[in-house]
């Protein structure tokens, strides 16, 4: 039997990733964010939604730019530490041993130790009701070479080790069970 749940706890599990923001080093801040994903493929667009409230929103709006850093499981307790301190109150870059690098074509940082990064330009911005949705332009993509298979080009995902939320838990990805396409491709048949 199927239980009803309240609308607000339909699609899980949710990526769990570290949102950089800020013009400026003085200003850099880290922002744990779940309501995030891809939207169109071209042009590259992805969004995060963020409440108004929160301290990396207010930069976020000025500046127009921000950093979508993929978490893992070295990153785990970075990406629950830095949703639930604010940065008013702290350098979460300083307190959770993160390196801030600059980024290609934004403002806003990169963190060094995420295996991939994601540069946005926001296009607009929509107010949904607890949370805004900044709808993003991808400008830049920049992935740690550790994590490229040499022969095929391909991200490895499964070696970056990636977490997800859901629930108000946090889960390590697992098993790769097949690819796009494989439930359809034609068996290969041997000649004779």
């Amino acid at each position: 039997m199927k239980q009803n749940w309240k609308p607000g706890t339909v699609l899980y599990p949710l990526p769990a990733v570290l949102v950089s923001c800020g013009a400026t080093p003085d200003e850099y801040n880290l922002l744990t964010v779940a309501w995030t994903g891809t939207v169109c493929s071209d042009p590259p667009m992805c969004y995060i939604s963020v409440r108004p409230e929160r301290h990396s929103y207010a930069i976020i709006r000025r500046t127009g730019e921000f950093v979508i850093n993929l978490t893992t499981r070295r990153l785990a307790r970075a990406a629950d530490w830095c949703g639930v301190r604010s940065g008013r109150d702290y350098d979460k870059f300083r307190e959770m041993g993160l390196t801030a690098v600059a980024s290609e074509k934004v403002a806003a940082p990169v963190v060094a130790e995420s295996p991939v990064n994601i540069e946005c330009r926001v296009r607009q911005v929509l107010p949904l009701g607890t949370h805004d949705m900044f709808l993003a332009e991808v400008v830049g993509v920049q992935a740690d070479e550790a994590y490229i298979d040499p022969q095929t080009g391909r991200f490895c995902l499964e070696r970056a080790d990636p977490i997800v939320y859901s629930h108000g838990e946090y889960f390590a990805l697992g098993e790769a069970l097949g690819h796009f396409g494989w439930s359809v491709r034609k068996k290969k048949t041997g000649r004779r």
